[in-house]
C-alpha cells in the first residue's frame, strides 16, 4: 500500500512545482513586457507652480497624486530654456550647441531627418512601439538641417509620418495649422470641430490623448508624447472660463525675488537688450498685474491637471496602468516678475529649473513614492526613455540615462554632480532672421556689446554662468545654499575665487563636449 502511494505523492509534488513554476514564469513574463511610455509636457509652466513642489494653492491635485505615487525630482534643469530648442534637446538628448535648432541666427536651423531618426519617438517606433503625438510639436524636421527654423509651406505629415502612427499636431512656430492622422478618424475630427471654442484648447488635447488610448492595440507597446499649449499665454481664448472662476478671488503669495517696478541690479546688457525687462514692466511689475497673470496661469495649470486625472482613470479602466511609465514636465520655466523679468531663456532658477515627475506602474513601492535630489538635465530624458524601453541610447545622445536613479541601482556618488545650461537666443537677431546679411548683423551685435548669450553650470550648491560674448565677459556666481533667490552675485568676491575658477573651467569643458 505504501509503495503504491509514493509515486502518487511524487506526482502531486511535481504538479504543484510545475504550477508554481508556471505561475512564476507568468509573473516574470508580465514584468518583462515592454512598458508603455507617456510623456506629458506643458508649455512655460514654472517648476514651482504645483502642489507637489510646495504650492498647493495651484490646485494640481492629480499631478500631485502622480508625484505621490512616483519619483519627484527636486534638482532637474533645462539644458536650454526656450521652447523650440528645448523640445529638440528633450527629444534628441542633445544640447543646442550641438543641434543648433532655435529661433535666432546663427542657431536657427531645422532638425535634419537623419538626426530625427535618433530621437526617442523614432527609435521606439523602429523597435516596434506604436507612437503618438498630440499638441504643439514646436520645431521643424527637414531633409537637411538648414535655416530658417520655420520654413515656408511646411507639411508636418510629410516630415513626421515616419515617426508617428497617430498625430494631432499644432503648427505653432512651424506653420501648417492643425494636422491630424489617421485622417479618417471621425472621433478626432469631432474633438477638433470648428465650432468648439478656442478656450477649450487644453480639453481638446486631453480628449485626443484619450482617443489614442482608446485606439491602442492590446498586443503592442506604445509611446505617446503629449505637448499641451497651456500654460503659455493668458488671453481669454487661452483660458477655460469655469477654471478661471476657481481662482478669481484668490491672492497668490508673491515670490521673495519678485520686483515691483524695474530691477536696477540686472547687468546693463540685459536691461538694455533683453525683452524680458520691458515685458515685466508691461505685464508683471505691479501687485495687480502679478495677481492677474498668476491667476490665469493657475487656471490653465488646473485644466491640464484635470486631463492628467482623466488619463489616470482611463489607464486604470483599461488595465494599462501597471505597465505604463508616465513622465510629467514642461519645456521651460518662466520668471513671472521674479528678478524683475518676464519670459524665460536667461539662466536664473525660475527659468532653468524644471519640474520632473516620473511614475512607473511596474516599480515596487520601495523604488518610488519618494523625492530625488540627483541632478538631472533635460538632455537626460531621451536616453532614459530608451533605456526604460530596453534600448540603448543613440550614440548621438549627449545626455545620461537616469533609469538607475529611478530604480535605485545607481549610486548617487557616481552620478553627475553638475549640469550644463545655455541661452543662444537674442531677440534682435530673431527680428532680422530673414535678412540676407544676417552673419554681419550678428557680428555687429556682438561687437557693440549687445549680446546676452550665456552658458553655465549648476551643481547642488552653486550656479555659475557667463555672458561669454560680452567684452569684458560678465560672470555671475551664486551660493544657492545661502542665497536661493540669486540676489548676491559672488563673482567679484575674492573669497570665492577658487569656486569661480573651477566652475569657469567646468563650463568650458561642457561646452567643448557639447560641440564635438
Amino acid at each position: 500500500m505504501k509503495q503504491s502511494q509514493t509515486p502518487l505523492k511524487l506526482s502531486s509534488l511535481c504538479i504543484c512545482l510545475f504550477t508554481v513554476l508556471l505561475s512564476s514564469f507568468g509573473m516574470y513574463a508580465q514584468s518583462n513586457k515592454l512598458p508603455n511610455i507617456i510623456y506629458l509636457m506643458t508649455d512655460d509652466q514654472r517648476w514651482d507652480n504645483m502642489g507637489c513642489y510646495g504650492k498647493p494653492e495651484f490646485k494640481t491635485h492629480n499631478i500631485d497624486q502622480l508625484a505621490e505615487e512616483g519619483v519627484i525630482f527636486d534638482n532637474a534643469f533645462y539644458a536650454v530654456s526656450i521652447c523650440m530648442p528645448s523640445r529638440v534637446s528633450i527629444m534628441t538628448g542633445r544640447y543646442i550647441s550641438s543641434h543648433r535648432v532655435g529661433f535666432a541666427p546663427p542657431n536657427n536651423h531645422t532638425l535634419s531627418k537623419a538626426d530625427f531618426t535618433n530621437s526617442y519617438p523614432s527609435k521606439l517606433k523602429e523597435a516596434g512601439y506604436r507612437t503618438g503625438f498630440v499638441g504643439k510639436i514646436g520645431f521643424a524636421v527637414t531633409e537637411d538641417a538648414l535655416p530658417p527654423s520655420s520654413p515656408d509651406n511646411y507639411d508636418m505629415q510629410q516630415h513626421y509620418a515616419d515617426a508617428f502612427d497617430f498625430f494631432v499636431g499644432d503648427g505653432t512656430h512651424i506653420g501648417g495649422g492643425l494636422k491630424i492622422w489617421p485622417a479618417d478618424d471621425a472621433a478626432l475630427k469631432n474633438i477638433y470641430h470648428a465650432d468648439r471654442p478656442a478656450n477649450e484648447r487644453t480639453l481638446k488635447t486631453g480628449d485626443a490623448m484619450l482617443r489614442f488610448i482608446d485606439t491602442q492595440p492590446k498586443d503592442q507597446p506604445f509611446c505617446l508624447s503629449v505637448s499641451f499649449l497651456a500654460v503659455k499665454h493668458d488671453r481669454d481664448s487661452d483660458v477655460y472660463p469655469p477654471h478661471l472662476e476657481l481662482f478669481k478671488d484668490y491672492k497668490f503669495p508673491v515670490p521673495a525675488n519678485w520686483v515691483n517696478g524695474a530691477n536696477h541690479k540686472l547687468p546693463k546688457v540685459v536691461k538694455e537688450n533683453w525683452r524680458g525687462v520691458p515685458l515685466h514692466l508691461k505685464r508683471s511689475s505691479t501687485p495687480a498685474m502679478y495677481q492677474r497673470l498668476v491667476r490665469r496661469f493657475a487656471a490653465q495649470g488646473y485644466t491640464v491637471d484635470q486631463q492628467v486625472g482623466h488619463l489616470m482613470k482611463k489607464l486604470k479602466e483599461t488595465g494599462l496602468l501597471d505597465n505604463t511609465i508616465i513622465i510629467y514636465t514642461s519645456d521651460n520655466g518662466r520668471f513671472q516678475g521674479s528678478q524683475g523679468l518676464f519670459d524665460k531663456a536667461l539662466l536664473y532658477e525660475e527659468s532653468v529649473k524644471q519640474p520632473l515627475i516620473v511614475f512607473d506602474g511596474r516599480a515596487a513601492a520601495s523604488e518610488r513614492k519618494r523625492r530625488e535630489k540627483a541632478l538631472i538635465s533635460s538632455v537626460d530624458i531621451a536616453p532614459t526613455i530608451l533605456s526604460l524601453a530596453g534600448l540603448e541610447p543613440a550614440p548621438s545622445m549627449q545626455g545620461h540615462d537616469f533609469s538607475g536613479i529611478l530604480n535605485k541601482t545607481q549610486a548617487l556618488s557616481s552620478w553627475q554632480d553638475a549640469v550644463y545650461m545655455e541661452n543662444l537666443f537674442l531677440v534682435s537677431m530673431y527680428q532680422v532672421r530673414n535678412a540676407k546679411n544676417v552673419e554681419a548683423l550678428n557680428e555687429k551685435e556682438v561687437a557693440e556689446n549687445k549680446s546676452y548669450r550665456c552658458r553655465g553650470v549648476r551643481t547642488d550648491r552653486w550656479k555659475y554662468f557667463v555672458y561669454y560674448e560680452h567684452n569684458p565677459k560678465l560672470e555671475e556666481l551664486y551660493d544657492l545654499d545661502t542665497d536661493p533667490n540669486e540676489q548676491h552675485n559672488l563673482a567679484a568676491n575674492p573669497e570665492f575665487a577658487d569656486v569661480l575658477t573651477g566652475l569657469r573651467a567646468r563650463t568650458e569643458a561642457f561646452y567643448l563636449k557639447a560641440i564635438e
